[in-house]
């Protein structure tokens, strides 16, 4: 019975395929024919439209020509468009149709309906009935949330009850059904086998098949507007996550377009890593970028910001002493609303005074002075806003400007600057004085009036810059106001231990141009509110992935830079390594949100490592025992000891080299810092086919590299190797997130080295858990 099943099964693939390359070819030729009619309709643009400028009426005979003419080239591509996207998903159908089937039977229904869950719909040849539901459809909600038996769905008419009589898995390549099985688990574990048992990617895959009941609810929530998952490592929360863009395109198509929604990721790398889920799921991909250049794009120029990383770096390879105790305080307490509330208190103060403006200059004279600015803006009522002040404060100093201007093109200079121009800007003039004297009735010497605006043309040139620095309330010193909070006297219960420490050396990095990475948030907030910036309205759902990272004051910063916004956050405190985010509140915690606007998902159960791997890396953590390996095994850990810089070496070329007999194809050594991980390249760079990972690194080859822990975050490989598992590497309690981290980089084996005494974290894992080895065996 079950080859019989098997065969039906097959010839319905074949069947499908047949369909699917019809409708290939069908639409290649349409597409063909409409590409045609995109190059005839751009060739002849000119010659279809009818010109004529002489009467209004004709002008706008002629507008509406163009815009006729322009509206139909638009509709050709858009659909040419449309037809390159199907033929994309009807490509993909055609290797893998479908991965599974229910068998659904609705209430007061005779017989099941065969339902297929494909990653695109496909109608029949005639389009009347479905081959293949999308699995975002609400009717595909239901291979993914029941087992057989009763279930239901969500459609547009109201909730539809029945039973499922069938839930049937399907692994196909090119056409030919690989394996085949009936479960009554959500997916079942031979199919998770098949995939997760592969070789590690460089670049994540959108595994539609696999998707369980947990992320299931993740992808598809759709009445909360802050979404917060706390998942294992591993545990499939970022494809959730982007599965979950793609639904919403796909729920919302009408509304909700690609370029509405942000990704945040950790790193460049790690943007590179995921770039391709999203077009495989027949979606363009969303805008992503970091925080960092988020926050730097806003700074701009005015001051050089601390790249997170180099804070990371920083705080791990400096000794601990008070400098260091001085540097995490400094950072934990910006990181607080805390501090963000010393900074509404700041702004308040600066209302009777305080606030630092800058001269108003052209060419080594100063127009307006810092203290006549400050007099002017203090002899507005302080009843009013801030913002409101420096409103007024920007259209005297716009006014005081233009008298200067006038007076200032009087100058010889002008004229001889004048001399420079391009001869487009003599035919303008040229053009101008034509037009004048059309309309004119006066008679007027053309050379005069010719210099006037050669003069105008100068002076307007010369001074936009300044102009537009004093619409967007430049002339207010930003830079010196909020140094100047490190000056004031806060009561001693509103500032932390060191607090005269953190200020001095806040002072010292403001007065050199640089901004401190925990100072970039606090220091935007600052100016924004002084210049009443409005939030990104375009914006409509953030995707905020590593959010064990981001503290209570950027997600407040965050609020109101996108305030339309929903967001997804993800991330697992088990995996914070940023100062910031260490023992204290971060995005993950969900008080911080509105009762009614938050909902918290946990994913406990991790897919990507061997259940050896996560058994050895669970142990070292808090809650690790609520963490559930899948169950798919491998080697244990090993634990080796090496006494010098020489066996590290050899133990790790003789890694390598076992590593590539197993067919493995991405390895990495992972280091604790960048400065450990140079070491290691300057070691073993002459010995093997090495690249070093570094911040500027957007993407990666197969083979073996060396990355720092921070920004190895999201990504795995066949195999890793921990290059320093010392007691003097790894023994702070504020490097275990960070050891953990490195450890769940490993789909299928992992290496641990260590000279000395081995850190403490690994003390806390049971000898069953790994196997521990030394040079000589």
């Amino acid at each position: 019975m079950v080859q019989d099943e098997r065969r039906q099964e097959q010839e319905r693939v074949n069947e499908v395929v047949a369909i699917i390359g019809e409708k290939i070819e069908k639409i290649t030729g349409k597409k063909s024919n409409v590409k045609q009619g995109i190059v005839d309709l751009r060739k002849n643009f000119w010659d279809d439209v009818t010109v004529n400028l002489d009467e209004n009426d004709d002008v706008y005979e002629t507008q509406a020509s163009i815009k006729q003419q322009a509206e139909l080239l638009s509709e050709r591509e858009r659909r040419h468009g449309q037809m390159s996207k199907e033929l994309k998903t009807l490509s993909r159908l055609q290797d893998a149709p479908y991965f599974g089937r229910i068998d659904f039977r609705e209430e007061d229904e005779q017989n099941a309906e065969p339902l297929y869950i494909g990653i695109g719909s496909l109608m029949d040849a005639k389009n009347e009935d479905f081959l293949i539901y999308d699995w975002r459809a609400p009717v595909a909600s239901m291979y993914y949330d029941y087992a057989p038996g009763p279930a239901r769905y969500m459609s547009l008419d109201g909730e539809v009850h029945g039973e499922m009589t069938l839930k049937r898995q399907f692994i196909i390549r090119a056409g030919k059904i690989r394996g085949m099985f009936d479960t009554g688990l959500t997916i079942g574990d031979a199919l998770l086998q098949s995939v997760l048992g592969g070789k590690a990617s460089l670049q994540m895959k959108s595994i539609v098949s696999t998707i369980q009941k947990e992320q299931n609810q993740i992808i598809r929530n759709e009445t909360d507007r802050y979404l917060i998952v706390q998942g294992a490592a591993g545990s499939g929360k970022t494809s959730a996550a982007l599965q979950r863009v793609a639904f919403l395109l796909y729920r919302y198509r009408k509304t909700l377009r690609s370029d509405n929604m942000l990704l945040f990721s950790p790193n460049p790398l790690f943007s590179s890593f995921i770039s391709s889920v999203l077009p495989e799921l027949g979606e363009e991909n969303v805008v992503q970028t970091t925080f960092k250049d988020f926050i730097e794009e806003r700074i701009g120029d005015e001051l050089q910001v601390e790249n997170p990383f180099d804070q990371t770096e920083a705080c791990l390879t400096m000794e601990d002493n008070e400098r260091l105790n001085t540097r995490i305080a400094g950072i934990r307490f910006k990181a607080s609303l805390g501090y963000r509330n010393m900074i509404d208190q700041w702004l308040e103060h600066l209302k009777s005074e305080g606030m630092i403006f800058r001269d108003i200059t052209f060419r080594d004279k100063i127009i307006v002075s810092s203290d006549e600015i400050s007099k002017f803006f203090y002899a507005l009522p302080e009843t009013q806003s801030l913002l409101s002040r420096l409103e007024q404060v920007r259209d005297w100093l716009l006014r005081r400007m233009a008298v200067f201007s006038k007076r200032e093109r009087q100058e010889d200079w002008v004229l001889e600057e004048a001399g420079l121009l391009d001869k487009s800007d003599y035919q303008s003039i040229f053009d101008k004085l034509q037009q004048e004297k059309r309309f004119s009735e006066d008679t007027f010497d053309d050379y005069d009036r010719e210099e006037l605006l050669l003069r105008k043309i100068v002076m307007n040139r010369r001074m936009k810059k300044q102009r537009r620095r004093v619409k967007q309330l430049e002339f207010v010193n930003f830079q010196k106001v909020y140094s100047e909070i490190f000056y004031q006297p806060f009561s001693d219960a509103e500032t932390p231990e060191h607090w005269p420490e953190i200020c001095r050396a806040t002072r010292m990095r403001f007065e050199e141009g640089d901004c401190p990475w925990e100072d970039a948030v606090p220091y935007l907030y600052m100016k924004e509110k002084m210049q009443g910036r409005k939030g990104n309205q375009e914006i409509r759902h953030l995707i905020i992935d590593e959010a064990q990272d981001y503290s209570p004051t950027q997600l407040a910063y965050l609020k109101a830079a996108f305030p339309r916004c929903r967001m997804t956050i993800l991330g697992d405190m088990n995996q914070a390594i940023y100062m910031q985010s260490l023992e204290q509140d971060t995005m993950l915690s969900e008080h911080l949100y509105n009762p009614e606007e938050v909902k918290k998902l946990t994913l406990l159960r991790s897919y990507r490592s061997t259940k050896e791997i996560m058994n050895f890396a669970r142990a070292m953590v808090n809650g690790g025992d609520q963490i559930e390996p899948f169950e798919r095994s491998g080697k244990l850990p090993e634990w080796i000891d090496a006494a010098n810089e020489k066996d590290k070496v050899s133990i790790i070329l003789d890694k390598l080299t076992a590593f590539k007999k197993n067919g493995f194809e991405t390895f990495a050594l992972i280091g604790k810092t960048m400065k450990e991980c140079r070491e290691a390249f300057r070691l073993l760079k002459d010995h093997t086919d090495v690249k070093l990972i570094t911040q500027e690194t957007y993407q990666f080859d197969k083979g073996f590299i060396i990355i720092p822990t921070y920004l190895a975050k999201g990504i795995e490989f066949d195999a890793a190797i921990i290059y320093d598992a010392s007691a003097g590497n790894y023994c702070r309690e504020r490097e275990r997130t960070l050891f953990y981290t490195a450890c769940t980089r490993a789909m299928h084996e992992l290496v641990l080295l260590s000279s000395g005494e081995v850190s403490p974290f690994l003390n806390l894992i049971p000898d069953a858990c790994y196997l521990r080895t030394s040079v000589d065996g």
